[in-house]
């Protein structure tokens, strides 16, 4: 039986930092790279680490989860990324490092990934200064494209924002960088103007934090739904790479569009229960995704 093709996940892997001293691997598209893997599914990650203790530390955690570390390139100047966090009732504010090794991944780099791709996911944070060419090769070889817009300031540029979500399958944003997207409308018709605008293929999420999220697709279907309460709530670091990885799982396997927003919500909320936004322990990931393959 031929080998599932994987997903490839391109984007910034990095250390939060936060208020305490704790340290926490992150950057959103390493989230979701590490989320599918330990969810079960193929996913390739792309990106760069420095040639430094913080790149050899992110090497040696993925090799004990097994995660595939073909797409790790090793900047031989540019630092590991960091990001100091700062939490406010919980919420996270980021202040984010320019010049890192995520920044950087030169183009010839896609010969050392998968030809083919069920899908190609990245954000816009680590298309701030370059890897333009590295993206094009990357989409070309992708079934999908799954745009997580992560507007990060001051490094975006909304009509910018708007070029790179162009013509992508399925886009992921909050309220907030609806509104910012798309300021000259109401908020009811941002999803619509949105999709227009970007001419999305298949459908846009809108997370809305703790009021939950909605799907809204290219023929004019709606699906909203509430966030579930959170057991143990610690922080909602990663609640939204969470989201994004159950709907990828949801894209690949068939998932109706409600099924999505459900089990995408449930996912996220367990991961409120984290300090950060992933863990080694497989049993986390086992007791959130129970019954996801039955339906």
């Amino acid at each position: 039986m031929n080998a599932p093709q994987p997903h490839l996940i391109f984007g910034e892997v990095l250390f939060d930092c936060f208020p305490d001293g704790t340290r926490v691997l992150g950057g959103a598209p390493f989230n979701v790279a590490w989320n599918l893997h330990q969810l079960g599914e193929s996913a390739c990650f792309v990106g760069g680490i420095g040639e430094d203790a913080d790149g050899r530390d992110i090497r040696a955690r993925m090799d004990r989860i097994a995660m595939d570390t073909r797409g790790l390139f090793r900047h031989p100047s540019a630092p590991t990324g960091q990001v100091r966090i700062a939490l406010d009732d919980g919420e996270p504010t980021y202040t984010i490092v320019p010049d890192q090794a995520y920044d950087d991944v030169p183009a010839d780099w896609a010969k050392a990934l998968p030809e083919t791709a069920a899908l190609l996911y990245h954000g816009t944070l680590a298309l701030r200064s370059g890897n333009r060419d590295l993206l094009e090769r990357l989409q070309a070889r992708a079934r999908r494209r799954f745009v997580d817009v992560n507007l990060r300031a001051p490094w975006y540029k909304p009509t910018d924002v708007l070029a790179l979500m162009r013509g992508a399958d399925v886009v992921k944003l909050n309220t907030d960088e609806a509104a910012t997207l798309a300021p000259d409308v109401a908020a009811t018709e941002r999803p619509a103007t949105l999709l227009a605008r970007a001419a999305i293929r298949s459908a846009l999420i809108i997370t809305q934090g703790a009021d939950g999220a909605g799907i809204h697709t290219v023929d004019g279907q709606h699906w909203q739904a509430p966030a579930p309460t959170v057991d143990g709530f610690r922080d909602a670091v990663g609640a939204g790479d969470a989201f994004a990885s159950v709907a990828i799982i949801g894209l690949q396997h068939d998932w109706p569009w409600a099924t999505i927003l459900e089990r995408a919500l449930g996912f996220a909320a367990a991961v409120c229960s984290l300090q950060g936004a992933t863990t080694a322990d497989a049993a986390f990931y086992r007791e959130a995704s129970r019954g996801w393959r039955s339906a």
